[in-house]
Order: C-alpha cells, then structure tokens, then sequence
C-alpha cells in the first residue's frame, strides 16, 4: 500500500493512471497524451508497474501498459474505511469538531484586553453518591487527576491545597502521550478561596500562554446539595482578566469542563468506592446549562 501511494502522489504518474483507465496504451501515445518526454514517461511507467498498479506487454516494436483495478478498488475501500472511522461520531471526534464551531467566533471577538470579562458557564450534575465522597473528589489531588482533564488529555502534575490560600496547579498533556516527550498541552495555576467541607469549594485558576502568562482569570464556585441519596453538584464558572490571546481556552471551557464533570459522574456510576449507597443511580445524560453574560 505504500509504495502505491507514493506512486500515486505524483501529479505526472496520476495523469497516466487516469489515461490508462480509458483504455491499454504504448508508451509513446501515452507521452503525447501527458505532454511529456518520452523518458520521463518511461519512468513513471516503470514506477508504477514496480507498485502493482499497471502491467505492460512488448508488442512488436512498442510497449504497450494497461491498468491493474484491483489495487486501486483495495485502495479505496482502504479510504472508505477511513472516512467511516472519522464519521463515527466518537465523543473525541465531536467535541473537536464543536470546538473548531466556537473557536473562529471567539478569535474574532478577542479584540482588546477583557473581552470576555463576565462571561459565565453554569454546570449541573446529580452524581449517585452522598456529599463527603464528591468533597473527597473534587479536593484530593490523587482523585482528581481521575477526571479533572477532558477526554483526550491526561493530569501529568496536579496539586490542589484545599484550604483558603491553597496552591493549585494543573498540568495536562496528550492522553496518548505516554512518555511525555510531545509539548505539554496546557498549564493552570491558581489559588483556594474559601473551605466548606461538603458544602462549598471556591477557587481561582489562571490558564498559562505559551509565555507563561495568565491568559485570563476563572472563578469558579462549587456546591455540593444531599438529594435523594446522592449529590446535586452546581458548578458556577466565570471569566474575568482575560487576554486578547484567551481566545482559544475561552472556546474551550464548556467543552473541557463538561467533559470532566461527565468524567466524574461516570467514576461515581462505575465504581463508587465503599461504602457508598449507590441504590439511586446516576443519570449519565445530566444537564448542562450554559450561558453568557459578556
């Protein structure tokens, strides 16, 4: 297969495939019909025969090629299956193809410093299990590199001080990404502002330019309610300091955050831990509501 799509990829070779679809032709016609040396032609006629793709007979005097279908039908069912694949519709494949949806909106928006200050999201989530175990959840830093991270991505540094004035850091890299040699994918640092065990978690997290930077500010405000046996966990999440350069995480936060709070909910669905009522269930599908006050 690679050595027919390296003959194919060129423009002179691609041109005889197609005249010799038509029909077998020598190598002087086939050079006329290209408008080509005759030994230039010759070469690529070689190259293509050395990829299995056309045949050649000496008739008399002339060569004469014809086309072998049968590589070319094992070629396109090749890339029919690839674009099966891509289409698929995967979860991945989805939320790429939303992010690219917001992404030119935001860079055009992105004008001057604190363009999307006071833009907020809002996040809820019944999750199956009672307040402590969701507090251990979103605090516990060994937890929460579980599924603070949206799908494709994995937590390769995470500290989380759950007291007023904590640190946070968060560091994320490809979820493919096994020995950390590609480019880190993003960088989080920021701050605890206020405890309440099982009630109340507030913090401020500052997404990293490339140079470091803050790229703007997030304040993000946690509540964690008892119902029916598990927890309602509301998420407020709003934006402020941002960057002419926040853009690109600007159109990623309902995406990436769903995604982690969706990843939290399935750790509680899947595995609860001990000791845990897990007789109410959890509903996969929770509700996102999102929406800008910018």
């Amino acid at each position: 297969m690679d050595a027919l799509l390296t003959a194919l990829a060129d423009p002179a070779r691609w041109r005889l495939v197609s005249l010799l679809a038509e029909r077998p032709r020598s190598v002087g016609v086939l050079a006329q019909l290209a408008e080509a040396r005759q030994p230039q032609t010759t070469k690529h006629l070689q190259t293509l025969e050395r990829a299995g793709v056309v045949m050649s007979r000496r008739t008399g005097q002339r060569r004469v090629y014809a086309l072998k279908p049968d590589p070319l039908r094992d070629l396109a069912a090749a890339l029919s299956r690839l674009a099966d694949t891509a289409e698929r519709g995967d979860s991945v494949r989805e939320a790429f193809d939303r992010y690219g949806l917001g992404l030119r909106a935001e860079r055009l928006a992105a004008q001057e410093a604190g363009w999307a200050d006071g833009r907020s999201f809002r996040f809820r989530r019944p999750l199956a299990v009672h307040p402590e175990l969701v507090w251990r959840h979103l605090t516990d830093a060994a937890l929460l590199a579980r599924w603070w991270t949206p799908d494709d991505l994995r937590a390769s540094e995470l500290v989380f001080e759950a007291r007023p004035g904590g640190r946070i850091v968060q560091e994320y890299r490809d979820a493919e990404d096994a020995d950390d040699s590609d480019v880190i994918a993003g960088r989080a640092e920021g701050v605890v502002d206020d405890v309440s065990p099982g009630e109340h978690l507030s913090y401020r997290l500052s997404p990293r330019l490339p140079d470091g930077s803050p790229a703007f500010t997030a304040h993000v405000d946690l509540d964690l309610r008892p119902r029916d046996g598990g927890t309602e966990l509301d998420v407020h999440y709003r934006v402020t300091d941002s960057t002419v350069d926040s853009a690109d995480f600007i159109a990623g936060i309902e995406i990436g955050f769903g995604q982690s709070l969706d990843k939290l909910a399935a750790t509680f669905a899947h595995d609860p831990g001990p000791g845990t009522d897990t007789e109410t269930g959890s509903d996969s599908d929770s509700d996102t509501d999102s929406r800008s006050t910018a």
